[in-house]
């Protein structure tokens, strides 16, 4: 450790395995396996028993943001392997009845403001949708799949060219959250060393 590096560690908790080859990080539970390319010239990344290292270099505002959001990243793979992720959203209209569908990769949008062609999103692979009536659930254990799969399906139904006060149709996440409780035993510790 220089006077020139920030450093973080994440300490992960046991019976969860992890990884790192390079910029390359995996994380592998009972319930599968996530692996990310981290790519960044100011970081490097180390395995230490069962915590990940991540040194930063030179010490200055990008490199602490960095380093905070692909800590985060890291978290986020621990926490969505081991208890999922979950989106919940809403379908609403008050001019034009809306139907919903799942078919393959893609989730379809009819009768979307009375348009007669249906309007289709893509559905990551790694996401399970839901519906049931008017309530869509997104789950998954990669919170990236989760939360892209819902801004595909926002952005299909996004009223453009009309009063957005008036033309309320649409379908929006309603909630975000995960699969199973997290229990309060559940430690996902990060210790930051030199800032």
């Amino acid at each position: 450790m220089t006077d020139n590096e920030i450093i973080q560690t994440i300490k992960i908790p046991a019976g969860i395995e992890s990884k790192v080859d390079g910029h390359k990080i995996s994380i592998k539970t009972k319930n599968g396996e996530i692996t990310r390319d981290f790519k960044s010239h100011r970081l490097n990344f180390e395995k230490q028993g069962n915590s990940i290292i991540i040194v930063g270099t030179p010490i200055n505002k990008s490199t602490r943001a960095l380093l905070h959001t692909y800590a985060a990243h890291i978290k986020n793979m621990v926490r969505g392997l081991e208890f999922g992720f979950k989106y919940e959203m809403q379908i609403t209209y008050s001019h034009f009845p809306m139907t919903a569908e799942v078919k393959n990769n893609e989730f379809i949008i009819k009768n979307f403001l009375g348009e007669k062609f249906p309007r289709t999103a893509k559905i990551v692979p790694g996401a399970k949708v839901e519906i049931k009536g008017q309530n869509i659930t997104i789950s998954g254990h990669d919170l990236e799949i989760v939360s892209q799969t819902a801004a595909n399906i926002e952005q299909k139904t996004k009223v453009r060219g009309k009063d957005i006060r008036r033309f309320t149709d649409g379908i929006y996440i309603s909630n975000k959250g995960t699969i199973d409780e997290v229990p309060e035993t559940f430690d996902l510790q990060v210790i930051r060393g030199r800032e």
